[in-house]
């Protein structure tokens, strides 16, 4: 078997041995997709596919179904695989209604379903909880089935968790300002299921694997967002691309005693504004954003004491990033430069030349180092 065959992303997910789930922004597209098939004729496709941005095509049994005069409800069982996520078994509902033409897709959030209340996060204060890449799988596929059945697709899309409220209280959502129950959420539409041996084992291997095949730049990444990003700076093949995850000081431990010529890491700004501040498990189980340190470096780029009180309060890392962006404060860079200087700091003298990248939700490069 050929190098190429055996590393990268893909082979590196694998050889964890633990399957994969769904997403609750994937529940919700396909009892989205299913309410609104048997809104337009009358029957639910049960099970119903869906496709995710990566391509997959999988298919979710109705575990609940509902046709009134006003419209249509669908509900889907999470199942997050081998991953300890817990909204696993819990059931997401879908209650779609027709609006007036020219209404577009509208969201409501419904019992279980979180509001935002605070800025910071990549949705407007009072929206529901239901994130951009969900909304846009969402409205891709009411746009599927409104051409098939000649419909207008102006419809309101009610998304909601039963227990939701219940299940959030084991989130972080309540300190984002996210109040009333769940996220939903997901970029792929995939659960990657988490385990730390597994996963810093098939870090091991993804590096192995680069070096047998004589790579000399490889890229270690948070997740889907920053894999693109990487893709489209260096224009480096799958094999060079190490699903990193949270766990910044497995890579950099195992490159240390397993050197590469160049080693990019790249990820969400918040995330990445741990390793900076000297945390090398980035998880938020085991380590929080410090917005504290956050003001510290803002201050070396110029913040002054208003503009440094504003980060220390501020919602979320990426908020205290666009009132730097806003006051001409180099936030992104200064992260990435310290970042940089941890990293170095595990590699002890090891012959491996580093940059960083921080991005946001984006994928927009908005720091390097």
């Amino acid at each position: 078997m050929n190098a190429e065959a055996q590393g990268g992303r893909s082979a590196q997910l694998k050889h964890t041995g633990l399957r994969p789930g769904w997403t609750t922004g994937a529940c919700a597209t396909a009892a989205t997709t299913a309410a609104y098939t048997a809104l337009l004729t009358g029957d639910f496709p049960d099970p119903v596919s869906i496709t995710l941005p990566k391509g997959q095509t999988p298919a979710f049994a109705l575990a609940v179904e509902e046709l009134t005069t006003e419209g249509a409800s669908a509900g889907v069982v999470k199942d997050a695989g081998d991953d300890p996520d817990v909204t696993h078994g819990a059931l997401v509902r879908s209650t779609v209604r027709k609006l007036p033409p020219g209404s577009g897709v509208v969201f409501r959030a419904g019992p279980g379903v979180g509001t935002v209340t605070l800025p910071g996060l990549p949705l407007e204060v009072g929206e529901p909880a239901v994130n951009p890449v969900p909304r846009r799988l969402m409205r891709e596929h009411v746009e599927r089935v409104a051409a098939e059945y000649g419909a207008a697709g102006d419809v309101e899309i009610t998304v909601s968790v039963d227990h939701g409220e219940e299940i959030a209280r084991s989130t972080w959502n309540r300190r984002l300002g996210i109040l009333g129950g769940l996220s939903i959420l997901g970029t792929t539409g995939v659960v990657v299921p988490y385990s730390c041996s597994a996963w810093i084992d098939s870090i091991r291997r993804g590096v192995d694997v680069a070096r047998a095949a004589g790579l000399t730049h490889v890229a270690g990444c948070t997740g889907s967002t920053s894999e693109r990003t990487v893709r489209a700076e260096y224009d480096l093949p799958d094999i060079a691309l190490l699903d990193m995850g949270d766990f910044a000081g497995a890579v950099l431990k195992y490159v240390r005693r397993h050197p590469v010529d160049r080693l990019t890491i790249c990820g969400g700004f918040a995330k990445l504004s741990k390793l900076a501040a000297g945390h090398l498990d980035l998880h938020s189980a085991r380590s929080q954003v410090d917005k504290a340190f956050l003001a510290d470096l803002a201050r070396l780029g110029g913040a002054d004491e208003d503009l440094a009180a504003r980060i220390t309060t501020a919602n979320t890392g990426l908020e205290a990033l666009r009132l730097c962006e806003a006051a001409g404060v180099p936030l992104g860079d200064l992260v990435a430069a310290r970042a940089r200087e941890e990293a170095l700091a595990v590699l002890r003298g090891a012959p491996v030349a580093v940059d960083v990248l921080c991005i946001d939700r984006a994928g927009v490069v908005v720091g390097r180092g």
